[in-house]
């Protein structure tokens, strides 16, 4: 933190204010009453409404104060709409009680959402302290209306990180997100808040989005599922970000939730509806059948940083599962994921990152992005000298191409990337779909399966496991298929034997500083389920298949009991 006070401190004081008032307006939590109302979907929620069972303030009231809850224990919650989420959904009860019709398929269903999506007459701040003084939105964003439109009830937004380009949900402006499993660990980011929140059952169904990892990353840190569609497929209009006009790599909004029916029925709604800006393909969602047998690939390390045991093993045990299931898996190697990761560096750092940071002024630097921009900030002269020594004297030749890379370009450069990119994603169809004839991937998302607080310092690359399958394009659906268990996941003598994968650098960061199965005991453990391009409904339906095959893991509806 800056060693002087911050001249918008009365700005943030005003927003924490702001957000306690109407914190206090929830009603205290009664785990008897609430409970049946938190341990149902979505879907079953819509259901017991049609059916005359519940009402839908019956609902809301219990996520209300369910989510005051969760906010104590882990900062989850900006802005708090619990008033006019109450009016909705009373007017929603008087619709209904004459007309005897759902809204849509979504009635009577609270839902979160991101601190980047606009909702008319609510600040946009995504952690800016400066940003509160552009004023509430005008509109709600394209997804916030079609959520509405499906009679959905939106009553609270999400914490995310500064800049929104780290894992770690922390901004001056709201402050740290921890995780709802444990408060050593972060939530991850950016959809931080919105996983942390749901996670501890807060919401049943919340709106988050995807650039490099942003929702498959606390969505596995927090032990629930989402799924991050392919561009084009969900409107990102009205979603605000920090870098307007990035379009190298595409911001991709999706579902998160604590069963993947709640995927499904998020899709159904929001896939094809086209909105104001026309910025989505005309594809609703269509019914697929699967094969009996099915085909996956499968790896347990990225080829840049070796994978934890925690998360080979969930990978390992994914596929067995899969295979005791009837199911054709064939490990395969991520195809040059170290080129498709530079290529994501290349891209998102084309300015330096000069964008990206311009908005954080007069806060202080949040630690997160600290590797983030150290390149930029080195200069030409230092990255080379630095670069040099990496290579050459600690032999990391792949973070030193990150460190060369990340820097400000000129446009013909940045058209050279462009054009890489599309390279490597025909070169990954043709290398691994179709070499394989593959019906999906099984991956991991990173290469352990929880951060503590501060790890992203110096830890962001570790986003690559990720970010390749925003290169590509790919949907992807995330599931918690394990728990971190001390003796299984132990970094034994046989694993340090293993030779490393990439980066000897942020192994070496990673195993002696942040990796610990003994305090992670118990934490959750995601997988990947990766599909081919335009794929999306092929993706939901597999991961059905193996969070069938991976059996109960103490995770879904009522996984909030045990925190």
């Amino acid at each position: 933190m800056w060693p002087f006070s911050n001249p918008n401190q009365h700005i943030i004081d005003a927003k924490l204010k702001q957000r306690a008032k109407a914190l206090a307006l929830a009603p205290s939590f009664n785990e008897a009453a609430y409970e049946s109302y938190l341990n149902a979907t979505a879907c079953e929620i819509v259901s017991n409404i049609e059916k005359g069972v519940w009402k839908a303030s019956e609902v809301l009231e219990a996520y209300i104060s369910r989510a005051a809850k969760v906010q104590e224990a882990t900062n989850c919650l900006t802005e708090v709409l619990f008033e006019r989420a109450r009016e909705r959904a009373a007017a929603l009860d008087a619709e209904f009680a004459q007309t005897k019709r759902l809204k849509g398929p979504l009635h009577g269903v609270p839902i979160s959402v991101k601190a980047v999506v606009d909702i008319e007459g609510v600040d946009t701040t995504i952690g800016f302290s400066q940003w509160a003084k552009h004023g509430p939105a005008t509109r709600d964003a394209d997804l916030v209306a079609t959520m509405i439109s499906a009679g959905a009830i939106p009553f609270v937004k999400t914490n995310v990180p500064q800049t929104m380009f780290a894992f770690e949900s922390v901004n001056p402006l709201w402050g740290r997100t921890l995780n709802p499993h444990n408060p050593a660990f972060g939530a991850g980011g950016s959809s931080g808040g919105e996983a942390a929140l749901i996670g501890g059952g807060g919401s049943p169904l919340g709106l988050g989005s995807d650039v490099g990892g942003s929702l498959r990353i606390p969505t596995a840190f927090c032990g629930i599922y989402s799924l991050k569609p392919g561009a084009g497929r969900v409107s990102a209009f009205g979603a605000r970000g920090p870098v307007k006009g990035m379009e190298a790599i595409r911001t991709t909004m999706g579902p998160m939730a604590r069963s993947i029916e709640d995927l499904e029925r998020f899709s159904r709604v929001a896939f094809g509806q086209t909105g104001r800006s026309a910025d989505v393909a005309p594809l609703p969602y269509r019914d697929v059948t699967l094969p009996e047998k099915l085909k996956f690939g499968y790896y347990t390390s990225d080829n840049i940083i070796k994978a934890s045991p925690a998360c080979a093993r969930a990978v390992l045990e994914t596929v067995e599962g899969l295979r005791k299931a009837g199911h054709e898996c064939v490990e395969i190697v991520p195809y040059d994921a170290p080129r498709g990761f530079a290529t994501f560096v290349a891209l998102t750092s084309a300015d330096g990152y000069e964008t990206l940071t311009s908005h954080i002024s007069p806060d202080p630097k949040e630690d997160a992005l600290f590797l983030v921009t150290l390149g930029p900030k080195a200069g030409s002269f230092l990255r080379a000298i630095a670069g040099w020594v990496v290579t050459n004297v600690i032999g990391d030749a792949f973070f030193a191409s990150l460190l060369r890379l990340s820097r400000a370009k000129p446009v013909k450069e940045f058209w050279k990337f462009t054009a890489e990119r599309d390279a490597f994603a025909h070169d990954f169809y043709e290398n691994v779909w179709e070499k394989h004839q593959l019906d999906g991937i099984i991956a991991p998302v990173l290469a352990t399966p929880q951060l503590p607080h501060g790890g992203c310092k110096t830890l962001t690359p570790m986003a690559c496991g990720t970010a390749l399958y925003n290169l590509v394009d790919s949907p992807v659906g995330i599931l918690p298929v394990s728990r971190v268990d001390p003796e299984k996941d132990a970094l034994t003598d046989a694993w340090r034997s293993e030779a490393g994968h990439g980066s000897k650098m942020l192994e070496k960061e990673l195993y002696s500083k942040f990796y610990d199965p003994v305090a992670m005991k118990g934490m959750p453990i995601a997988v990947q389920v990766v599909g081919r391009r335009w794929e999306e409904e092929k993706v939901v339906e597999m991961m059905k298949i193996v969070d069938g095959a991976v059996g109960t893991k103490g995770f879904g509806m009522d996984a909030w009991k045990a925190l």
